[in-house]
């Protein structure tokens, strides 16, 4: 059966969103590769290995420090045991917070937001709550 593999993310400084990544987001660096030829880097984190889950894959682009996110691009979105606790964890950690814990408008569903070093909006979701459909 086909499986979503990841999903990649061009960023402007590869060791601050391995930092954001792993150290505030709690992923681990699952493997990292450089193409020399070509002048860039690879780095696919995620929670558990890529066999298991989808992976983020982390792209530098040597020399390019910041991208136009554009506005196709939706959100990642994180299951978590407890939102309002994480969001003060990402908080102390030095993250920046977007949007509160509190309930999806117009709904119940327990959902926060916030956005790691080049702009990409992360979604935090009660995890017992994630596979309610419409967010009800």
């Amino acid at each position: 059966m086909p499986r979503i593999l990841h999903t990649m993310l061009r960023v402007g400084n590869l060791e601050k969103s391995l930092h954001f990544y792993c150290d505030v987001l709690g992923m681990k660096l699952l493997r990292k590769s450089e193409n020399e030829q070509y002048k860039y880097t690879l780095a696919f984190v995620g929670y558990t290995d890529e066999d298991e889950n989808a992976v983020l894959e982390l792209t530098y682009n040597w020399g390019t420090e910041k991208y136009d996110l554009g506005n196709a691009f939706g959100h990642i979105a994180i299951g978590v045991d407890n939102v309002a606790e994480t969001v003060e964890n990402i908080r102390k950690a030095g993250g920046k917070v977007t949007r509160e814990a509190g309930p999806v408008l117009g709904g119940t569903t327990v959902i926060a937001f916030v956005e790691d070093i080049d702009g990409y909006k992360i979604e935090l979701i009660q995890d017992d709550q994630a596979t309610q459909g419409l967010r009800k």
